[in-house]
């Protein structure tokens, strides 16, 4: 293999944060980056974490001959809803504390629909705000010729500096910039149903109600028993957070688009930390925040508007 990429000096020390978005044509070129950042971190023995889509995943750890000491996660599976990635993340560090570490992600590929890239988006944004006082060198591959421009845009804004599998050298990135700015600019409108849509306003004392009411129509899609079940408590959790949080009330809607199901809340409330939810809660503490971290989990795509009218949680399972 070659150097790795990331000995440039645009680029923090190897014991900072650094957070580059890597441009590559194919996979050879893929293999060839991301393999030498890989290998430059297990022979420096830190801790690496390889959280990229299937394909590409087993084509690196055959590159490997296996998993080569790294930890291998497809991000398809692991990171179907972006607003777990960084629970994941914080468990991988907490596991090994205080150990300058390397994470390889492709979070957002070709094929991705919208609604998850922006949300993916999101969560690049958050990786600044959140990791740029630990000592872990970021490198996230895009697959540059096959995404649309407007997404690579997204990139710009979301990595200080910006590599080249076909070159050496990195640059910085001058459309980079504040990551609680990029999370106000993924705030898009959420999409209105485009057909029917069940109707379900709940108070405090209504979860029976609630929970009965999206059984019975999830009977009626191709969502296993157990993702279901799962989609249920997701709700329940979400219109208990209405009634304690959102102003003792809410409406939950319902409805289904090609391959996925959806439901949504609303209600009074406001939800103004765009890191709630997204880092498993200490058990221990007395404060909320698990219901929403348990949400995330539990479903393929959660989306959170919050503005002077109110909440909207959205969430998402794939027919699948």
């Amino acid at each position: 293999m070659t150097t790795s990429v990331l000995t440039d000096p645009v680029l923090p020390p190897g014991e900072s944060f650094a957070h580059p978005a890597l441009s590559y044509r194919d996979e050879p070129d893929f293999l060839r980056a991301v393999g030498s950042f890989v290998q430059d971190g297990l022979e420096a023995g830190r801790p690496v974490l390889v959280l990229v889509p299937g394909p590409r995943l087993e084509a690196l750890r055959d590159l490997f001959g296996g998993d080569g000491g790294a930890v291998w996660t497809d991000m398809a599976e692991a990171g179907r809803n972006p607003g777990r990635v960084l629970s994941l993340l914080a468990t991988f560090a907490a596991r090994r504390p205080g150990r300058p570490a390397r994470v390889v992600m492709e979070p957002i590929w070709p094929g991705r629909d919208r609604a998850e890239t922006v949300e993916a988006a999101r969560l690049e944004a958050l990786v600044n705000l959140v990791f740029a006082d630990r000592p872990t060198a970021f490198l996230c591959a895009y697959q540059e010729p096959a995404l649309p421009a407007d997404v690579m845009a997204l990139v710009r804004r979301t990595h200080p500096a910006l590599l080249d599998a076909g070159a050496r050298g990195a640059r910085e990135c001058a459309e980079y910039a504040d990551p609680l700015a990029v999370c106000a600019e993924c705030d898009v409108p959420l999409e209105e149903p485009p057909g029917p849509v069940a109707v379900l306003p709940y108070t405090d004392g209504d979860l029976a109600a609630v929970r009965a009411f999206l059984a019975g129509r999830l009977e009626g899609t191709a969502l296993s028993a157990a993702r279901r079940s799962d989609l249920v408590l997701a709700v329940t959790e979400a219109a208990t957070n209405s009634l304690r949080h959102g102003g003792g009330r809410g409406t939950l809607r319902m409805w289904s688009t090609p391959g996925r199901v959806h439901v949504e809340t609303r209600d009074t409330g406001r939800l103004d930390d765009p890191l709630a939810g997204r880092f498993r809660p200490d058990p221990t503490a007395a404060s909320g925040g698990r219901g929403l971290w348990m949400i995330n989990e539990l479903c393929d795509l959660v989306r959170i508007r919050s503005s002077a009218d109110g909440l909207v949680l959205r969430m998402s399972m794939d027919l699948r």
